[in-house]
């Protein structure tokens, strides 16, 4: 299997994505899939929508092999969580 590179920096890569994500996926994408992954290839603008990521990664790649994929969760800021988290009371 050849190894992708990126073709595009880091700070455009998330920019693109951002920018894809808001202007085009997110209204499409956002009611009833609140906690799930968007992959999302940054030239064409194809996404796909899972509750994993791998699921939603390997979808968009068997339609688009060459895909610079960017994953973004559902209604939140960041797609993985690290470290400990306060309970929330109910």
């Amino acid at each position: 299997m050849a190894v992708r590179q990126p073709r595009y920096s880091k700070e455009e890569f998330s920019q693109r994505g951002d920018a894809l994500y808001e202007s085009e996926i997110r209204s499409q994408v956002e009611e009833g899939n609140h906690g799930k992954i968007v992959a999302i290839d940054l030239e064409t603008g194809a996404f796909e929508v899972d509750a994993s990521e791998i699921a939603a990664c390997d979808r968009l790649e068997a339609s688009h092999p060459d895909a610079q994929i960017w994953m973004v969760r559902i209604g939140s800021r960041h797609v993985r969580r690290f470290g400990g988290r306060t309970k929330r009371a109910v």
